[in-house]
């Protein structure tokens, strides 16, 4: 039985103006693990790419596997909540933000992993000065720079109404300091018709741009790949691919995110399973397109037998036996069995299958490049097997959990200052809920 949603507010108000010592703990424990990922980034700092298990011949690794995963999703985040917004989805509220806070939080995370990759640093400001326009990382920094603003501006209209609900609601025990911050923020708002009608306009506006710069944006992440000869990556569909593996992971993402802020903030009345199945269905759509371009880029490639596409292919089934099965079979298949077979769409089924999706996609991501670079287009003679072959060290993983733990502690505090639910026209929108699922 699902519980009915009451004062938005009052039921939000603990989530703002407390914290839990299970809260405390979980963000103690997050900073110790960004912690070890500083201590790991000056031990690479100052010892150079040699405590990585970057060579000459793989020049990436799980730095760059990051980076597309997190860029990935907060595209993913951003086609969602655009989408939703636009088709005045009668579910979305409840959901809608989170997706925008996946945004904006893996966009600030995800070129961090970049920086990770550049020996050196102290020249990084070369990439704005001396730049060449002709350079597919070039188009990727100017457009990550035009989403990152895009994105901001987007989640600043949808925060806006909730804003000035917060200024106004003297119930709220909170400090002076975020009283005076939610005034200023709110930039005088008060909801009469003439606000309405321009905010509603521009919001938009604004959700269709961000859709188009995601899917730009990804489609110039895909071509720094595709425009090589390198095996593996020389396809046309690339930029396709990339885009739906994006919402693929994202919309695993968001699921997991309603699942751990359902049970944290007891957010039963709020978050129902129709949200789940809804979001499932999502995902179980992305499961077959991305299902259909992974055979197609694989069946290609054999079907082609070009040389180095075989020893590629081979080196898949041998190598990364397991990796390739997860990824590209149950990372698949589960999808559609979970979410299209009804009796077995229940919130925890739907959850454990985003779980193994996210891991998928993150596998799918490392056998584009770690198996490409294992398998040079030219052949290399007489070098030890450690600069042929790469495996990620303590200093390389230590990094990808520090950052999972900024991501997960930027949402804890995202969630801290706004509700993580929108709290103006939430329960109306609960009653037509009904109706479309």
């Amino acid at each position: 039985m699902e519980l009915e949603p009451k004062n938005p507010l009052r039921d939000f108000s603990p989530q703002l103006e407390k914290t839990s010592i299970q809260g405390y703990v979980w963000i103690v424990f997050l900073l110790a693990v960004i912690g070890l990922g500083a201590y790991a980034f000056f031990e690479q700092l100052f010892k150079g790419h040699e405590v990585t298990g970057m060579r000459d011949n793989v020049v990436w690794g799980v730095y760059i596997v990051n980076f597309i995963f997190f860029m990935g999703i907060s595209y993913a985040g951003a086609l969602i909540s655009g989408t939703l917004h636009l088709f005045k989805t009668a579910w979305r509220k409840p959901i809608i933000r989170m997706a925008e806070f996946i945004t904006i939080i893996a966009l600030l995370i995800g070129p961090c992993f970049i920086l990770l990759c550049i020996g050196r640093l102290d020249k990084l400001h070369y990439l704005v000065f001396f730049g060449r326009i002709q350079s597919p990382i070039t188009w990727d920094v100017i457009a990550i720079t035009t989403d990152i603003f895009g994105c901001f501006i987007f989640l600043y209209l949808s925060l806006l109404r909730d804003l000035a609900v917060l200024r106004d609601y003297e119930l709220l025990q909170l400090p002076n300091w975020r009283k005076k911050l939610y005034k200023v923020l709110a930039l005088g708002y008060t909801g009469t018709p003439e606000q309405q009608k321009r905010l509603n306009r521009a919001t938009d506006i604004m959700a269709a741009m961000v859709i188009s710069i995601a899917i730009i944006v990804y489609s110039v992440l895909a071509w720094i790949f595709s425009v090589t000869l390198q095996p593996g990556w020389h396809s046309t569909i690339f930029g396709p691919y990339f885009v739906i593996a994006a919402v693929y992971s994202g919309s695993a993402v968001l699921i997991i995110c309603m699942w751990v802020f359902r049970k944290v903030y007891h957010l039963e009345a709020y978050i129902t399973q129709k949200h789940f199945v809804a979001v499932g269905l999502i995902m179980l759509v992305l499961a077959a397109f991305f299902g259909y371009f992974t055979f197609s880029d694989y069946l290609t490639k054999w079907y082609g037998s070009e040389k180095n596409d075989e020893l590629l292919i081979q080196l898949l089934f041998k190598e990364f036996y397991w990796p390739f099965i997860i990824s590209n079979y149950i990372g698949v298949l589960l999808p559609l069995l979970v979410v299209g077979i009804k009796k077995f769409r229940t919130i925890g089924n739907i959850t454990l299958t985003a779980i193994v999706v996210v891991i998928a996609l993150w596998l799918n991501r490392y056998l584009i490049v770690v198996p490409t670079l294992e398998s040079p287009y030219l052949p290399i003679q007489d070098a030890r097997p450690e600069w042929l072959n790469y495996t990620a060290t303590w200093v390389e993983w230590s990094l990808t959990a520090a950052g999972v733990a900024i991501f997960c502690l930027l949402f804890t505090l995202a969630s801290k200052f706004i509700t993580i639910v929108p709290v103006t026209g939430v329960a109306g929108e609960e009653k037509k809920e009904e109706v479309l699922l």
